[in-house]
């Protein structure tokens, strides 16, 4: 740690700014860099990003909410799914060993799933939206609604075991239901639907002990003014270049976390108080 902590700093400030511009790229990029680059315990690394994500996403809610860029109503509808299956999803969470080798490994597989969707979402986003969009488009308010917090619900299980999947994923699942709203205000939503999200995940797996305090501060310190910075610079989704660039980024990412599945000998290390190996 004492060797390297302005890389925690500037790693936050690089996720941060891309998360301000695009709604995406938090998780995704955070969490896996947190376990594969600094070593992170996978348990403590999801559950220090999460905290993570809310304090900067909370700096980005701010901004976007200033700007006018946030649609509450689909705020509220993502959160009356995603809160409650964030809280089953935590608590079924303490009935086994978080910090462990189930922990590790429970958290890898989820998280290269996780990737690998995101990665798909950004690649095939534009050909998925304009094959659906006008038929999930044209359904009752009441519909829309439904599947919004239904979405809602699926995001609070993905991001509480894995901090992934509310930027990428749930980006691409409100173009489908809003097609009409606009690029900014899909964006802005987003990012804050994921403050409540990724608050009460992260306090959850504060209680389970998955958290690395010192981490978060250094995270802390190069996000929230990247995000700020970012988020007065969202106008418009990422550009093609962009998204593939960060597509083929997580699929090697989810390519190395899945072979740390398949030998397993390679995983079975000591791990401090803190979650670090």
């Amino acid at each position: 740690m004492s060797a390297f902590p302005y890389l925690y700093t500037i790693s936050g400030f690089a996720v941060g700014l891309l998360v301000g511009m695009t709604g995406i790229g938090g998780g995704s990029l955070m969490t896996p860099i947190l376990i594969l680059l600094f070593g992170i315990h996978p348990a403590a690394a999801v559950g220090t990003d999460l905290l993570h994500a809310a304090a900067t996403k909370t700096a980005g809610s701010i901004v976007h909410g200033l700007k006018g860029s946030i649609d509450w109503t689909v705020v509220r509808r993502l959160a009356m799914g995603s809160v409650p299956m964030t809280i089953v999803t935590i608590a079924s969470m303490s009935l086994f060993d978080i910090n462990g080798n189930t922990g590790r490994n429970l958290v890898n597989a989820v998280l290269t799933i996780a990737l690998i969707a995101t990665a798909i979402a950004l690649v095939f986003r534009g050909r998925i939206v304009a094959r659906y969009a006008d038929r999930l488009g044209g359904l009752a308010p009441q519909q829309a609604a439904t599947l919004t917090t239904v979405v809602g619900g699926v995001l609070g299980m993905l991001v509480s075991l894995s901090s992934v999947g509310a930027g990428a994923i749930g980006v691409t699942c409100l173009l489908l239901l809003y097609p009409k709203l606009p690029a900014v205000k899909i964006v802005g939503s987003d990012i804050a639907h994921a403050v409540p999200l990724t608050l009460v995940a992260g306090l959850g797996h504060l209680l389970l002990g998955s958290f690395d305090l010192q981490v978060f501060g250094l995270l802390i310190l190069g996000s929230v003014p990247g995000i700020v910075l970012g988020s007065y610079a969202a106008v418009r989704l990422p550009e093609p270049a962009l998204r593939v660039v960060l597509a083929a980024t997580l699929l090697v990412v989810a390519a190395k976390l899945s072979f740390s599945l398949l030998t397993p000998s390679a995983n079975v290390v000591a791990v401090d108080t803190q979650g670090r190996r």
